[in-house]
């Protein structure tokens, strides 16, 4: 058996890179173990908040970041036949962030910021092609069965962190359940290159677009617009050819070209609001998408899970490095899982019935209220707090308490 000094993260994502830079930075030693062969280019998610860009900043990655992306200082709520309902203005935002809008960049970009920074820290290790099969707790010790490729091996680390995505071995070695629902519908996101400002030249880089009839969500990263569309089991079932034919008349349906769309790329995505009944087990933690999954609307997933990781990079760094004892670990389990339940998935599964609501009167009524709290400034403030996941942020560090 080899022996690992520090921790051990499992899962080469950037949840997995960001609490080992953590860590890093404050001297602790970190092994990262990636079972595939590089990064994986992920494009699942695009937005980054406030608050992590204040995260990101104190790794020294926030600019070079940012330079890749686009500043999307204003949100549309929007109607697909009067156009824009109500506007909310991210700047408004200033005195309470250096960060005052939602950052548009594929979370690809943000790995390969994070593994550059990994690769020049003299106390970390990263191991492509090295995927664990199986967690063991032993005494004050956790010991990883990985397939590496040189055969199977067994790593013993004191603290192990289970960054390794929904399906996380971690989690499922551990007997951790993962409670929640999975909705029936699933989302169909798509690329184009379409220039959708030049025929909507008011449109922002970030809108929600609710019926009658479909809704969709419009996001603009760099080169490219992403757009989101809710689809039928039968259609998600559907070849590439009838898929990409789908594609064409819900493109159509928003802007009727009467011309194909230059479509990048599409996909069909299962859509979960689920969260581990605990993010601790002895030594080993769970964090990101192993420890909470849900819809994307509104863009917390990824950000939730770096949350995470800075959160329990933090708390393993003083452990470590005798600043505290053990009994810190557990407010890292009981703040991240209180903010993912209370914060995150309140208020994207509140995103996605506002969206998705088919009852017209219910729609519009809905749509009023959205219009009135733009036109209050103090309403107005307290939503882009929300939305932009600084009034979750602010409770966690205000709480500070154990369970």
């Amino acid at each position: 058996m080899d022996n690992i000094d520090g921790v051990l993260v499992v899962g080469g994502g950037v949840v997995g890179l960001t609490v080992a830079l953590k860590l890093a930075r404050n001297g602790v030693p970190v092994t990262v173990f990636e079972g595939e062969t590089d990064l994986v280019e992920e494009y699942r998610a695009s937005t980054f908040h406030p608050p992590t860009l204040e995260m990101l900043n104190q790794l020294g990655v926030a600019e070079d970041l940012i330079a890749n992306g686009l500043i999307a200082d204003k949100v549309q709520y929007r109607d697909r036949v009067e156009g824009v309902i109500a506007e909310f203005d991210l700047g408004v935002l200033k005195n309470d962030t250096p960060y005052p809008f939602r950052l548009q960049v594929e979370q690809y970009a943000l790995a390969v910021l994070l593994l550059s920074k990994l690769r020049q820290e003299p106390n970390v290790e990263i191991q492509f092609s090295h995927k664990v099969t199986d967690v063991k707790l032993e005494n004050d010790y956790v010991i990883a069965t990985v397939h590496t490729p040189d055969g199977v091996r067994e790593y013993r680390a004191t603290y192990l962190v289970g960054s390794d995505g929904a399906k996380s071995t971690v989690r499922h070695a551990l007997g951790i359940k993962f409670t929640g629902l999975t909705y029936t519908e699933r989302y169909l996101v798509t690329f184009t290159t379409f220039d959708f400002q030049s025929y909507l030249p008011d449109l922002a880089y970030v809108n929600y677009v609710s019926g009658p009839g479909e809704w969709y969500v419009l996001l603009r990263s760099p080169g490219l617009w992403r757009v989101l569309f809710p689809t039928t089991q039968e259609e998600s079932e559907a070849d590439s050819e009838t898929l990409g034919q789908i594609v064409q008349a819900r493109y159509q349906r928003v802007i009727a070209t009467g011309e194909p769309y230059p479509i990048l790329y599409q996909g069909i995505y299962t859509v979960h609001q689920r969260i581990a009944d605990s993010y601790r087990k002895g030594n080993a933690f769970l964090a990101g998408d192993a420890a909470h999954l849900n819809n994307p609307l509104g863009g917390m997933g990824l950000n939730g899970g770096i949350h995470d990781s800075f959160s329990l990079g933090e708390k393993l760094s003083i452990v470590w490095n005798g600043e505290a004892d053990d009994s810190v670990l557990d407010t890292y389990a009981y703040e991240r899982k209180h903010i993912a339940s209370e914060h995150i998935m309140k208020q994207t599964h509140q995103n996605r019935s506002d969206i998705s609501e088919t009852d017209e009167e219910a729609r519009k009524k809905h749509q009023e209220e959205m219009k009135q709290t733009a036109l209050d400034h103090k309403a107005a403030y307290q939503h882009a707090l929300k939305i932009s996941m600084i009034q979750g942020t602010r409770e966690t560090g205000a709480q500070r308490r154990e369970p």
